[in-house]
């Protein structure tokens, strides 16, 4: 006879995905919107997102090949870039075949570019380092590879892009700086431009251009301080779940988990939930951490374990062995739980392991 699953799962609600993505669109209305859906898709599985979005996006954004041919071999045609650009030149000749669009980043990726012998004409978009220090040519270096790519007859469109470092502060000055530097560096130039992130598309509506990148909004979880009204209507697109799987009552004095971290200062029902770090949950989770149980909110007790957590149920006399559990999703935000964590959101989510099934529902039934 076989025996019960394990109760974990993250349920993925793909309505809520395409309402996100609706909202950036409605956000930036004369901006074409890129899905970033890196990671995975942000640790939501990125293919049944893509196929999801795939009759509505004006494309995709992944991080390297593997990912964009993963998208491709899996049917989807829309426009793919690459936002870290190719790694080696012989990747060109791929992304060529495969119809990819590509970053341009540094000296070494325009060189290689220009060498390349493509089928078709390649599309770039030339990132300029504006002040995120992490990647991209610098400012007094943009006018001349724009005008190497442009006179290269083997390449097509091409964009502008930066990436911010500061968009998810709105109140810091460090965004418009990087907005002037940009606009500097382009000078007259006519080009397609793209700088919105998540964060800049919901707060910086001056830097929206022609061409935004929604990712951590898509998810449903805003990059902004809490309580801004913009971030409002994103819906959370992942409810992490499990189940209580024992139930006990301990004294005042005793304590719970490893190292005893948590000790009962009153008697306190005590239930353990199938989850803990090897599944993605945060191991530096704080005692108070939020989780609902049957939906009602309470916290986290003890020490996450590799496989479990301890909860308080005290006050839940009718908790029993298998109510269900939520970690994160629609009752518990998951930045709170990031924040009680000392992480951020998007570190849980692509963090999820690989023995959390990934449970899509909704808009899939359209392409099933």
């Amino acid at each position: 006879m076989k025996s019960p699953a394990r109760p974990l799962r993250a349920r993925i609600h793909l309505d809520a995905v395409l309402h996100n993505y609706r909202y950036a669109k409605r956000l930036a209305p004369s901006a074409r919107a890129l899905a970033v859906v890196k990671a995975n898709g942000y640790g939501h599985g990125a293919i049944s997102l893509a196929r999801a979005l795939a009759s509505e996006a004006d494309g995709f954004a992944v991080a390297c090949i593997d990912e964009a041919m993963e998208l491709r071999e899996s049917g989807i045609r829309n426009p793919i870039l690459l936002l870290e650009g190719v790694f080696a030149p012989d990747e060109i000749a791929l992304a060529d075949r495969a119809g990819l669009a590509m970053v341009v980043h540094s000296r070494q990726q325009l060189e290689w570019v220009l060498a390349a012998r493509p089928s078709r004409p390649l599309e770039c978009w030339i990132k300029l380092d504006s002040g995120m220090h992490r990647v991209g040519l610098a400012p007094g270096e943009f006018a001349g590879a724009h005008a190497a790519l442009a006179d290269c007859p083997h390449v097509g469109n091409l964009v502008a892009m930066s990436h911010f470092a500061r968009a998810d502060e709105p109140e810091h000055p460090y965004t418009e700086r990087q907005i002037a530097v940009f606009g500097q560096a382009l000078g007259g130039l006519r080009i397609p431009r793209s700088l919105a992130n998540s964060a800049a598309i919901l707060a910086w509506p001056q830097a929206h251009g022609e061409w935004t990148r929604p990712g951590l909004m898509l998810y449903g979880i805003s990059p902004l301080p809490d309580g801004h009204p913009l971030a409002t209507p994103l819906q959370p697109a992942m409810t992490l779940e499990s189940a209580i799987l024992s139930i006990r009552d301990l004294e005042a004095g005793e304590p719970v988990g490893y190292g005893g971290r948590f000790v009962c200062d009153r008697p306190t029902r005590v239930g353990v939930a199938a989850v803990g770090y090897a599944d993605g949950y945060p191991r530096h989770a704080r005692d108070g951490t939020p989780v609902a149980v049957k939906g009602r909110r309470t916290r986290i007790i003890g020490r996450v374990s590799m496989d479990m957590i301890t909860l308080d149920l005290t006050g839940m006399a009718d908790a029993r062995i298998g109510d269900p559990v939520e970690l994160w999703g629609t009752t518990i935000p998951a930045n709170e739980v990031a924040q009680a964590s000392d992480t951020i959101a998007y570190q849980l989510f692509t963090g999820i392991g690989r023995r959390v099934p990934l449970i899509h529902e909704g808009l899939q039934t359209q392409w099933k």
